[in-house]
Protein backbone atom coordinates (compact mmCIF):
# COMPACT_ATOMS: atom_id res chain seq x y z
CA UNK A 1 0.00 0.00 0.00
CA UNK A 2 1.77 3.69 -0.81
CA UNK A 3 1.93 5.93 1.82
CA UNK A 4 -0.93 8.30 1.81
CA UNK A 5 -0.09 11.51 3.97
CA UNK A 6 -3.43 12.40 5.73
CA UNK A 7 -3.13 15.63 5.83
CA UNK A 8 -2.07 16.12 2.20
CA UNK A 9 -5.62 18.49 1.79
CA UNK A 10 -4.42 20.81 4.45
CA UNK A 11 -0.84 21.42 3.08
CA UNK A 12 -2.07 21.91 -0.26
CA UNK A 13 -4.80 24.40 1.23
CA UNK A 14 -1.91 26.37 2.75
CA UNK A 15 0.42 25.98 0.10
CA UNK A 16 -2.33 27.67 -2.38
CA UNK A 17 -2.70 30.18 0.36
CA UNK A 18 0.93 30.96 0.08
CA UNK A 19 1.19 31.41 -3.35
CA UNK A 20 -1.77 33.67 -3.53
CA UNK A 21 0.16 35.41 -1.05
CA UNK A 22 3.16 35.72 -3.15
CA UNK A 23 1.16 37.10 -5.68
CA UNK A 24 0.02 40.21 -3.34
CA UNK A 25 3.44 40.77 -2.31
CA UNK A 26 4.54 41.17 -5.88
CA UNK A 27 1.39 43.60 -6.51
CA UNK A 28 2.87 45.42 -3.56
CA UNK A 29 6.35 45.56 -4.39
CA UNK A 30 5.09 47.17 -8.20
CA UNK A 31 3.22 49.65 -6.19
CA UNK A 32 6.46 50.92 -4.18
CA UNK A 33 8.29 50.66 -7.41
CA UNK A 34 5.69 52.51 -9.28
CA UNK A 35 5.83 54.76 -6.70
CA UNK A 36 9.78 55.64 -6.38
CA UNK A 37 9.00 55.92 -10.31
CA UNK A 38 6.50 59.12 -9.45
CA UNK A 39 9.26 60.92 -6.99
CA UNK A 40 11.73 60.12 -9.71
CA UNK A 41 10.16 61.58 -11.89
CA UNK A 42 8.69 64.61 -9.83
CA UNK A 43 12.04 65.47 -8.63
CA UNK A 44 13.72 65.43 -12.44
CA UNK A 45 10.19 67.86 -12.66
CA UNK A 46 11.88 69.88 -9.65
CA UNK A 47 15.64 70.11 -11.06
CA UNK A 48 14.25 71.36 -14.81
CA UNK A 49 11.80 74.15 -13.20
CA UNK A 50 14.73 75.42 -11.17
CA UNK A 51 17.36 75.22 -14.10
CA UNK A 52 14.77 76.67 -16.61
CA UNK A 53 14.00 79.18 -13.51
CA UNK A 54 17.56 79.97 -14.04
CA UNK A 55 16.57 81.48 -17.39
CA UNK A 56 13.25 82.21 -17.31
CA UNK A 57 12.76 86.47 -17.61
CA UNK A 58 12.09 87.94 -14.38
CA UNK A 59 8.18 88.69 -14.41
CA UNK A 60 7.93 84.78 -14.65
CA UNK A 61 9.96 84.36 -10.88
CA UNK A 62 6.68 84.62 -9.00
CA UNK A 63 5.20 81.88 -11.31
CA UNK A 64 8.33 79.29 -10.82
CA UNK A 65 8.04 80.06 -7.43
CA UNK A 66 4.66 78.90 -7.09
CA UNK A 67 5.02 76.25 -9.62
CA UNK A 68 8.35 74.82 -7.32
CA UNK A 69 5.97 75.23 -4.05
CA UNK A 70 3.57 72.58 -5.90
CA UNK A 71 6.28 70.05 -6.76
CA UNK A 72 7.70 70.24 -3.60
CA UNK A 73 4.30 69.58 -1.70
CA UNK A 74 3.84 67.03 -4.32
CA UNK A 75 6.73 65.23 -3.32
CA UNK A 76 5.95 65.37 0.26
CA UNK A 77 2.31 63.54 -0.81
CA UNK A 78 4.29 60.97 -3.15
CA UNK A 79 6.61 60.38 -0.40
CA UNK A 80 4.02 59.87 2.48
CA UNK A 81 2.22 57.57 -0.09
CA UNK A 82 5.32 55.67 -1.19
CA UNK A 83 5.76 54.85 3.16
CA UNK A 84 2.14 53.70 3.25
CA UNK A 85 2.85 51.46 0.51
CA UNK A 86 6.19 50.35 1.64
CA UNK A 87 4.39 49.65 4.65
CA UNK A 88 1.45 47.59 3.35
CA UNK A 89 4.55 45.55 1.70
CA UNK A 90 6.26 44.74 4.99
CA UNK A 91 3.10 44.09 6.41
CA UNK A 92 2.55 41.43 3.19
CA UNK A 93 5.89 40.17 3.29
CA UNK A 94 5.25 39.28 7.08
CA UNK A 95 1.99 37.58 6.48
CA UNK A 96 4.50 35.73 3.81
CA UNK A 97 7.43 34.64 5.79
CA UNK A 98 4.27 33.48 7.76
CA UNK A 99 2.76 31.19 5.24
CA UNK A 100 5.77 29.87 4.27
CA UNK A 101 6.79 28.39 7.89
CA UNK A 102 3.07 26.97 7.60
CA UNK A 103 3.90 25.48 4.57
CA UNK A 104 7.58 24.08 5.40
CA UNK A 105 5.93 22.48 9.49
CA UNK A 106 3.81 20.76 7.03
CA UNK A 107 6.33 19.57 4.50
CA UNK A 108 8.47 18.33 7.62
CA UNK A 109 5.65 16.53 9.57
CA UNK A 110 5.26 14.66 5.85
CA UNK A 111 9.07 13.61 5.78
CA UNK A 112 8.89 12.28 9.51
CA UNK A 113 5.37 10.40 8.38
CA UNK A 114 6.82 8.81 5.41
CA UNK A 115 9.97 8.27 6.56
CA UNK A 116 8.18 6.11 9.89
CA UNK A 117 5.41 4.68 7.44
CA UNK A 118 8.97 3.02 5.56
CA UNK A 119 10.47 1.90 9.00
CA UNK A 120 7.03 0.44 9.80
CA UNK A 121 7.05 -1.67 6.17
CA UNK A 122 10.25 -2.64 6.21
CA UNK A 123 9.43 -3.77 10.12
CA UNK A 124 6.65 -5.77 8.24
CA UNK A 125 8.03 -6.53 5.34
CA UNK A 126 11.05 -8.39 7.79
CA UNK A 127 8.65 -10.22 10.11
CA UNK A 128 7.23 -11.20 7.39
CA UNK A 129 9.98 -13.15 6.20
CA UNK A 130 11.12 -14.05 9.35
CA UNK A 131 7.91 -15.96 9.41
CA UNK A 132 8.79 -17.62 6.21
CA UNK A 133 11.89 -18.11 7.68
CA UNK A 134 10.66 -20.02 10.49
CA UNK A 135 7.44 -21.85 8.34
CA UNK A 136 10.44 -23.20 5.43
CA UNK A 137 12.70 -24.21 8.79
CA UNK A 138 9.69 -26.42 10.28
CA UNK A 139 8.70 -27.63 6.74
CA UNK A 140 12.67 -28.77 6.10
CA UNK A 141 12.75 -30.33 9.92
CA UNK A 142 9.57 -32.48 9.49
CA UNK A 143 10.60 -33.19 6.19
CA UNK A 144 13.97 -34.20 8.11
CA UNK A 145 12.12 -36.22 10.12
CA UNK A 146 9.86 -38.06 7.79
CA UNK A 147 13.20 -38.96 5.92
CA UNK A 148 14.66 -40.45 9.26
CA UNK A 149 11.52 -41.99 10.00
CA UNK A 150 11.54 -43.74 6.78
CA UNK A 151 15.22 -44.98 6.65
CA UNK A 152 14.40 -46.16 10.06
CA UNK A 153 11.51 -48.46 8.84
CA UNK A 154 13.76 -49.45 5.49
CA UNK A 155 16.29 -50.56 8.17
CA UNK A 156 13.64 -52.55 10.31
CA UNK A 157 12.63 -53.92 6.72
CA UNK A 158 15.94 -55.05 5.84
CA UNK A 159 16.83 -56.66 9.33
CA UNK A 160 13.37 -58.38 9.10
CA UNK A 161 13.76 -59.72 5.26
CA UNK A 162 17.30 -61.16 6.61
Amino acid sequence: MPFRYRLQKILEFRIRKKEEQEAVVQKAQQAVHQAEMDIKQNNDEIAQTIQAKKMADYRMMEYYDKYLHHLWDKAEELEKKRQELQDILDEEMEKLVKCEQEVKVLENHKEKKKEQYIAEEKAAELKMFSELGVQRHFIRHREEIQEQEMIEEMLKEEEENQ
